[in-house]
């Protein structure tokens, strides 16, 4: 069987421009490479496509004629996928369709009772690489679709009269060691996968996170659990990414890192003592386990981990509490300085419009974040994702303004008010304090020895440029003219003119 399995070309750039990291999706690549021998898999990563989404499908699609075609998408990408549905459906009418992913499996039975339902023909819920495998063999004959956990199917109507999809029973979590390595060779058909002037590509360590956040969707995923591939595979990855792929920069997709300290530690001994020349590694980690293991940010930096995510979320004990990340600013500051001590460079997250929020409190935050030390900031303004707990007291108190357009649902935009603030006054205030706190990006030494060749062009050209111009803008329009300016060029990123005869 031909299959093609695509990731969606829509972005989030909440830290740098939309042009300046593309990296591979490195669900669809695990699951393309877990399918059973004999099908011929490929894998499209549409961000890699994002000028010429419908060219490069027409002629990729129809010189393939694959008979499946699997969509991953979020709640925020999910309008997209369904104009790549529609496109898909008029230039290969006769081909299934299957879409995956958070949106997929939060909302399966919405989906099912929506107007796009008769353009899908299955829906996996929760980890896809053992349903696919499975979906693929029945569609062959090999298996059953009623026997596949975690597959939503249609029935025909002379077995299920007036039921347009059956929901199976989610499956167990699955074994991580039995999993094959990702998809990186010819099989993906996209590439040039970059972070800035580098080369990147993706691995997992680990799936799950046993932290409950209040705002976060993974535990419809994977539950309240953390599991890791073993150590050997992990390693394994590496060395195919770094001498069979030639690349230097990898990004590890783990949620939560660190949650298991002496493991970390094993891994980054194991990663020194094959003396990877000119590794770096990007991870996500959280500030208390930071904060408490001096040794383990020490082994972690000696590894080549360069750049770590450390989600701060908020300065306000009441706003932790509400998302239940317990109090730690004191773990934020702990954790930024031993990053800083032994090189590593922060990307500080924050989570703004917390129902009691006002402009004073937004002020603070940007202020602690820069007072830190943080080098570069991932600001995102509370966003009520399907299903989630927080999502139900927002709702519950009122405070959400856009409940089911999920298009802006990618952390910039505002769809939620505070007490003291509606949402337009909240999106304005949370662009206009970065602007004024912030101020302009300094690279810190610890990113300029990272990347010398993009900071130079960044300190020396771009941004001398910028300046000019906003300069001349704001002396012109004024803070409101150039928020408008900026919002408006913010709401195009991700429309896709080639796929709007495909919007309905």
């Amino acid at each position: 069987m031909k299959i093609v399995l695509m990731s969606m070309p829509d972005v989030a750039p909440v830290i740098m421009h939309e042009a300046a990291f593309h990296m591979p999706n490195c669900g669809i690549a695990s699951i393309g490479a877990n399918i059973d021998n004999g099908h011929n898999v490929y894998i499209i990563d549409l961000i890699r496509k994002r000028r010429q989404i419908k060219k490069y499908l027409t002629r990729t699609l129809l010189k393939i004629r694959p008979e499946l075609v699997g969509l991953s998408a979020m709640a925020w990408q999910y309008e997209t996928c369904i104009k790549l549905i529609r496109l898909i459906k008029h230039l290969l009418p006769d081909v299934k369709i299957v879409i995956g992913g958070y949106h997929a499996t939060l909302m399966h039975e919405e989906i099912a009772a929506s107007e796009e339902a008769d353009l899908i023909d299955f829906m996996v819920r929760g980890e896809g690489e053992e349903a696919c495998r499975r979906l693929v063999n029945a569609l062959e004959g090999r298996d059953r679709l009623e026997d596949i956990p975690s597959l939503s199917y249609k029935p025909s109507a002379h077995a299920t009269p007036g039921k347009v999809f059956v929901h199976n029973p989610r499956g167990g979590l699955l074994d991580l060691s039995r999993l094959k390595p990702p998809i990186r060779d010819k099989r993906r058909l996209t590439w040039g996968y970059h972070i800035m002037n580098s080369k990147i590509e993706v691995l997992e360590t680990s799936r799950g996170c046993t932290r409950n956040c209040t705002f976060c969707s993974m535990q419809h995923m994977y539950g309240q659990s953390f599991r890791t591939f073993p150590i050997e595979r992990v390693l394994a990855d590496i060395d195919d990414i770094y001498y069979n792929r030639k690349t230097r920069w990898i990004f590890v997709a783990d949620d939560n890192l660190v949650l298991d300290t002496e493991r970390v530690i094993k891994i980054c001994d194991a990663i020194i003592a094959r003396q990877y020349g000119k590794l770096n590694l990007i991870v996500q980690a959280d500030c208390i386990t930071m904060s408490k293991n001096e040794e383990m940010v020490r082994k972690m930096a000696m590894a080549g981990i360069k750049s770590i995510f450390l989600g701060i979320e908020n300065v306000s004990k009441k706003n932790l509490a509400m998302a239940h990340k317990g109090n730690i600013v004191d773990a934020s500051r702990k954790a930024m300085e031993l990053c800083h001590k032994y090189g590593i460079m922060v990307v500080g997250g924050l989570i703004f419009g917390f129902p009691d929020d006002d402009e004073t409190a937004i002020i603070e935050n940007y202020q602690f974040l820069k007072n830190i030390g943080s080098d570069a900031a991932y600001c995102q303004i509370l966003t009520p994702y399907p299903k989630t707990v927080m999502r139900q007291q927002l709702m519950d108190q009122g405070l959400v303004t856009n409940p089911n357009d999920y298009k802006w649902y990618n952390g910039i935009w505002a769809n939620v008010k505070t007490r003291h603030l509606d949402a337009d006054r909240l999106q304005y205030l949370v662009w206009y304090h970065r602007q004024k706190v912030m101020g302009w990006w300094e690279p810190s030494e610890r990113i300029r020895s990272q990347g010398r060749f993009w900071t130079s062009i960044w300190l020396y050209a771009f941004r001398p440029i910028l300046q000019f111009f906003i300069g001349r803008t704001l002396k012109k329009y004024g803070w409101q003219g150039r928020y408008q300016r900026a919002m408006k060029g913010q709401a195009g990123v991700n429309v896709f003119k080639d796929l709007e005869e495909f919007n309905s």
